[in-house]
């Protein structure tokens, strides 16, 4: 090319949408480090936040999804994706994108239609196991589909599928060497049970009223917690932590070194979204995946039993978690060789270097 590539990206709205973002930016960079990148995201959302601070420009969209229980609240949502598509086009045409990437969210949407209409390359990455309505529409025009399942031909052109895997963070899933380190980061003890719960990024109240009535039976049995809650529900767990003085539980609003918490971690419990799921196979650890019932077209269970059906998790539904989930943590920590049936099994199902792969197709269709 007779100038540098201009590589828009849009999507967000979560750390599952964002961090792969920023991992296949970062990919692109290593690549090409005079490659050009501007992020779209959508207006108060984390991305506004998390893109400018790995390094990169970022246009906020005024796009919203629908708002549940709340009429009053989604009467403006048609002017909003109105404005969404005009700013869109706007972006496309003064940006002028050699290829446009969508990772998903509000803003991906707007972004991949106006970059199609323009007649600039789109690929499309897909992250879960069921390919949502908006990714299946813009598959039609999309050059490229990256895919993280086999046999997403059900959804996509077969002759524009590829299967990359999805984009984690090469620093969090790297663990070799960093158990002592993670032992002194969160004040636990070597050879005693270790559990990490997560609900991602924002937190899961589903997986944090299973925890919250477990604490005595985990308490007993002597389990190290690290315990994320997201913000909504950390003053909560603070207080039940205190109240059941549970001095191995750590509990935290936002793990930061995810890392280091794997490389503790005798098991993990978490939602299965696709960057988790895919962040648990590439760490091979044995989990408990509580899917969110609420996300869309139910597309986390599907990811959990793209695990679950091949023996790699155990699964436990969300309106179980209260009742179920603390036995199933014990059950597992009292069964060794149980975890060792889901790691083995777990180990299989991880592709790595999908970043690299994604830019690699990225710079390809912008090269041509």
């Amino acid at each position: 090319m007779s100038r540098s590539p201009r590589i828009l990206i849009s999507g967000g709205g979560t750390g599952g949408h964002i961090f792969p973002a920023i991992a296949i930016a970062n990919a692109v960079r290593k690549a090409l480090p005079d490659a050009e990148v501007l992020f779209v995201g959508a207006e108060g959302k984390m991305e506004m936040d998390k893109v400018p601070a790995a390094g990169y420009r970022i246009e906020g969209l005024p796009i919203r999804g629908f708002q549940r229980g709340s009429i009053l609240k989604n009467l403006a949502l048609p002017w909003r994706i109105l404005r969404s598509m005009w700013k869109a086009r706007t972006i496309v045409r003064t940006f002028k994108p050699d290829v446009a990437v969508g990772v998903g969210g509000y803003a991906s949407g707007p972004t991949l239609a106006a970059a199609q209409r323009a007649g600039v390359p789109t690929l499309i990455q897909e992250q879960n196991s069921h390919a949502g309505a908006t990714n299946r529409m813009l598959a039609r025009k999309a050059a490229r589909i990256c895919v993280a399942y086999p046999g997403m031909e059900k959804y996509f052109p077969k002759d524009r599928i590829l299967l990359t895997g999805n984009p984690v963070r090469d620093e969090v899933v790297r663990l070799e060497g960093k158990r002592p380190r993670g032992l002194e980061q969160f004040g636990l003890a070597e050879g005693r049970p270790t559990v990490f719960v997560t609900g991602g990024s924002l937190g899961a109240r589903g997986i944090n009223l299973g925890i919250e009535a477990a604490l005595p039976k985990l308490k007993a049995r002597g389990v190290q917690l690290i315990w994320q809650t997201g913000t909504p529900f950390h003053a909560r767990a603070l207080e039940a932590v205190q109240r059941e003085g549970y001095a191995d539980c750590r509990v935290q609003e936002f793990v930061a070194r995810m890392d280091l918490a794997y490389a503790v971690a005798d098991l993990v419990v978490a939602r299965a979204g696709a960057i988790s799921v895919s962040e648990l196979c590439l760490v091979r650890l044995p989990a408990i995946l509580v899917p969110l019932p609420t996300a869309a077209e139910d597309h986390q269970t599907l990811n959990a039993r793209a695990l679950t059906d091949r023996g790699a998790a155990v699964l436990v539904r969300d309106d179980r978690a209260t009742a179920d989930l603390g036995d199933a943590i014990l059950a597992l920590i009292d069964d060794p060789g149980q975890r060792h049936h889901l790691t083995q099994a777990i180990a299989g199902l991880g592709l790595g270097n999908a970043a690299d792969a994604i830019a690699a197709e990225v710079l390809r269709l912008a090269r041509n």
